[in-house]
């Protein structure tokens, strides 16, 4: 099933009369299941795309249809709906909320939304990725790397339809880096559409499908010829 399809999309931004075309007939497909890397150089366009993909920003022109809607018609309330309750985001800078627990940090989405156990929700989605241990200390206590997690566990409570990632490990070492992108295979395995944003190439091989684009447009859409398995931290499997 597809859950995105773009066709000839289109993004230009205007300032004091003079338009800038940051992406260029854009076509492609992402099926529900599929962990996508979008990879380009800095100015490439890929975080211009993803924002549109994820409904924070809005394309200029051509088609987006999310899972087989149109989303050109949708109003900004109901495009906010869609980023609360289909949508996880994981950013480079975690954007966690200082001086709150790990806990309250997981549970923040689900005041926006309709569902219930809030509690429950949130402890299940840390357990997921490690952390069970961590729920009362304050996010200034833990490292980047379970900050990471922490935010990955934030982007699954709502039960979304894809995760986007934007540049998930860019703030962090190698071992921390490595166990993001093994929660982040994990989470596909079972079943989780995940879109990566990044302009390494050694992340972009966690996934199974690379689409590279360059100055707004697209070069290729391959799978990953030599995909790379991370490895779990032992915290993760005790």
């Amino acid at each position: 099933m597809s859950l995105i399809s773009v066709k000839n999309l289109k993004k230009d931004y205007e300032s004091d009369g003079v338009v800038t075309s940051v992406l260029h007939d854009l076509s492609f497909e992402i099926k529900t299941g599929e962990f996508v890397a979008i990879m380009g150089p800095s100015g490439s366009g890929k975080s211009t795309l993803m924002h549109i993909l994820s409904f924070l920003d809005r394309p200029t022109g051509g088609v987006y249809e999310f899972e087989g809607k149109n989303i050109t018609g949708f109003n900004d309330k109901y495009l906010a709906q869609l980023r609360n309750e289909r949508v996880g985001f994981v950013f480079q800078s975690f954007n966690l909320l200082p001086r709150t627990t790990v806990l309250d940090n997981v549970k923040l989405p689900l005041l926006y939304s309709n569902k219930k156990n809030h509690d429950g929700l949130a402890r299940k989605a840390l357990d997921s990725v490690g952390l069970s241990h961590r729920l009362e200390y304050y996010t200034n206590q833990i490292s980047g790397g379970e900050k990471q997690r922490v935010a990955i566990a934030r982007a699954l409570v709502c039960d979304p339809a894809v995760i986007f990632a934007d540049e998930p490990t860019g703030n962090l070492d190698s071992k921390s880096g490595n166990t993001v992108m093994y929660i982040l295979q994990q989470l596909n395995n079972q079943g989780r559409t995940v879109i990566l944003v990044t302009h390494e190439t050694d992340t972009a091989n966690h996934a199974k499908r690379i689409i590279r684009i360059k100055d707004g447009n697209l070069l290729s859409d391959e799978p990953v010829k030599t995909r790379t398995i991370a490895t779990p931290d032992q915290e993760l499997i005790k």
